[in-house]
């Protein structure tokens, strides 16, 4: 069976349409597929975990350079590790970069700030195929506020940033289009690892129905726990033979009754209730509770095996499982693996770095040397006293 002999056709990750009132692509269909992507995320504790791991791996021990990792970048005080970090997060949900460069009259940079992945839209293409400006937003969602009035989604809200482009000739063109240095913006390097100026889906997207049905079993666990009726029994007496626990008050209606027979901290309470007369017995209602644990049981599993294989991070979910031991060395081989998972995404960060450092004010580093210094797994020491 070929592709075309499918009847259900998958959908395309991320649907991009136009928005002609900004004149932006959208980022989804509603525009907000990297704050959609980043709320599963946060919602899912496997997913978090997982996402958190291969953002510190990505991350390493920060830029081997020392004396460039703490070089203060901008006037915020921010080191060059401060920005590496912030850019780390990014490309570990959403596999993109973005900085932003402000230049000096004399068209060398002279400061970088990291700029929200999710915060960036991309113009519409030219005829020629190109995007001259990012589109920044500081919450596409509207629901951000400044002095108690939300930021709206609307054009003098929205900030246009030329795309990076480090040629002295294109930055004195800019400036002067800009009717000087002090009303200039600056530019902005976009980095998708999906292609240039396509907008990236991220590592996590491939399990992103995965996370979501983690998510909805972590509910039912707590519904289970909290919310389910664990009621020992139902006593059943005449009106007038009122046997009541220490916990019962006054008969206050079915509502709050139910309340009071809900949850953990109400398990294993006798249910009284009162007749009228014996013609009026109820027939018996099985009460007792359901536990729906063991029917996810295979989900939960298959659920988070795919989160964690989706991540590449099969030996830590071999040892959470037991299916390997933990050990020194066992930690040791799976931090050197995983090292190597991560090699793509700190490489595009390196070029990144390398590219705007090219044309720095002065030189921060002349060894020209952006790479990241991995993590490795560091055995605790065990010291021994002979005294003898």
């Amino acid at each position: 069976m070929n592709v075309n002999d499918l009847k259900k056709k998958s959908n395309r990750r991320v649907d991009t349409g136009y928005l002609r009132n900004l004149g932006i692509q959208s980022y989804g269909d509603d525009n907000l597929y990297p704050q959609h992507l980043r709320n599963i995320i946060a919602a899912s504790s496997t997913g978090s975990e997982c996402a958190e791991r291969y953002a510190n791996f990505i991350e390493g021990n920060g830029f081997r350079e020392v004396i460039f990792s703490e070089y203060v970048v901008n006037r915020r005080g921010d080191t060059a590790d401060d920005i590496h970090a912030l850019v780390c997060r990014d490309v570990a949900d959403y596999d993109g970069i973005a900085i932003h460069v402000n230049y000096n009259m004399f068209a060398d940079i002279v400061e970088i700030q990291h700029v929200p992945f999710e915060n960036c839209r991309l113009l519409e293409e030219d005829e020629t195929g190109y995007i001259a400006k990012i589109a920044v937003h500081p919450d596409w969602t509207g629901k951000k506020t400044r002095k108690g009035k939300a930021i709206k989604v609307v054009q003098e809200n929205v900030e246009f940033i030329d795309v990076f482009n480090p040629c002295k000739e294109v930055v004195y063109a800019q400036i002067r289009a800009a009717g000087g240095i002090e009303n200039y913006k600056g530019q902005i390097l976009w980095i998708s690892n999906t292609g240039k100026f396509v907008y990236p889906v991220g590592r996590a997207d491939r399990v992103i129905t995965e996370m979501s049905t983690d998510e909805g079993l972590a509910n039912v666990k707590y519904r289970n726990v909290r919310c389910n009726f664990m009621p020992s029994g139902m006593l059943i007496t005449e009106n007038g033979n009122q046997i009541r626990d220490d916990n019962q008050t006054e008969d206050t209606g079915f509502s709050e009754t139910f309340e009071q027979l809900q949850g953990d901290t109400n398990a294993n309470k006798i249910l009284e209730t009162i007749l009228e007369s014996d013609e009026e017995k109820p027939e018996f209602l099985d009460i007792s509770p359901k536990n729906y644990d063991k029917d996810f049981t295979v989900t939960d599993a298959s659920v988070v095996e795919r989160v964690y294989s989706a991540f590449g991070q099969e030996p830590w979910y071999c040892i959470r499982i037991g299916k390997v031991g933990f050990s020194g060395d066992i930690l040791e081989d799976a931090f050197e693996y995983y090292n190597s998972i991560v090699s793509k995404q700190q490489r595009m960060i390196e070029r990144a770095f390398q590219k705007i450092f090219e044309h720095w004010y002065e030189p921060v580093n002349p060894s020209n040397d952006f790479s990241v210094q991995p993590l490795k797994y560091v055995r605790n020491a065990t010291v021994s006293n002979n005294n003898g």
